[in-house]
């Protein structure tokens, strides 16, 4: 390790300490949507991982709401003592395996074993995205851990280059894609500094009622009611597996659904099921 990148990590660790004290709750940067605001030229792109969100605050591993990851002894021991921001991830359509790992106060060895930390930030270190993202990619290749990766950065010159990395994403099974703008600093909260760039759009309601289901689903859940955090209420019933007709999510509970664009009163279209939302 050369001595210029020795003097950033001790840097790096005295920052580190007023972030882990002064923020029990990760400030964490939410990402808007992708809507072609400016020249892709201005960002860097990235592919969307599905998995869950996870920050390293220099001694441990915590969600986005900031509860404790008991991830194995093994699998953080390499990380160093900067904050990370990335995404456990267990490979495509694993969403639920991963969430369940995660969840689980004491994984199994085999479970974590499929897990990979994908990292796509390092809130600590000062300077542009372009900047942070040399910086923490040099700093993951001396860990020399196979389940620990900077998620990789494209530069596209057009938005057609963009599409086409985007339709390779979604083929091989990914969510989506990420573009981070180059030139700007990390803050947390809801920034048009990171997008995300999906065909579709995910989101939580609240389960208000179960309406009955006719034909086939006689005797079994047709659909569900539910209700978003600004007040909507609107029906799902698509997306049910038949085991899940007859238990639905139960009245109260989280769910999320995936859906494409909404009304003009505001109510999504073909809205469809994904899963309950677990508390992480």
């Amino acid at each position: 390790m050369n001595t210029k990148l020795i003097g950033w990590l001790l840097l790096a660790c005295l920052s580190q300490l007023q972030y882990t004290y002064a923020n029990p709750t990760p400030a964490v940067q939410l990402a808007k949507v992708y809507q072609a605001q400016r020249p892709v030229t201005h960002y860097l792109s990235s592919e969307k991982f599905d998995g869950v969100r996870a920050i390293w605050d220099g001694r441990q591993l915590l969600t986005r709401s900031g509860q404790p990851i008991n991830a194995p002894q093994w699998f953080t021991s390499a990380l160093p003592d900067i904050a990370l921001d990335g995404e456990l991830w267990a490979g495509y359509k694993r969403f639920e395996f991963v969430s369940a790992v995660v969840r689980r106060h004491r994984a199994s060895e085999q479970d974590w074993r499929q897990v990979q930390y994908l990292i796509f930030d390092a809130p600590d270190i000062d300077g542009p995205f372009a900047q942070r993202y040399q910086a923490y990619s040099r700093l993951i290749d001396t860990l020399a851990q196979p389940h620990i990766r900077a998620v990789k950065q494209h530069h596209f010159a057009t938005k057609a280059e963009l599409d086409g990395f985007f339709a390779q994403v979604l083929a091989r099974g990914g969510e989506g894609v990420m573009l981070h703008e180059r030139q700007a600093i990390h803050q947390s909260g809801r920034s048009s500094a990171i997008l995300k760039y999906k065909p579709y759009f995910d989101a939580e309601a609240q389960v208000i009622a179960h309406l009955p289901g006719k034909g086939k689903y006689l005797g079994m859940m047709g659909a569900i009611r539910v209700k978003t955090p600004e007040g909507i209420e609107f029906k799902i019933g698509t997306g049910f597996s038949d085991a899940q007709r007859r238990e639905p999510p139960p009245i109260g509970s989280q769910v999320t659904y995936r859906y494409q664009g909404v009304t003009k009163f505001g109510k999504p279209r073909f809205a469809r099921f994904l899963r309950i939302r677990q508390p992480l």
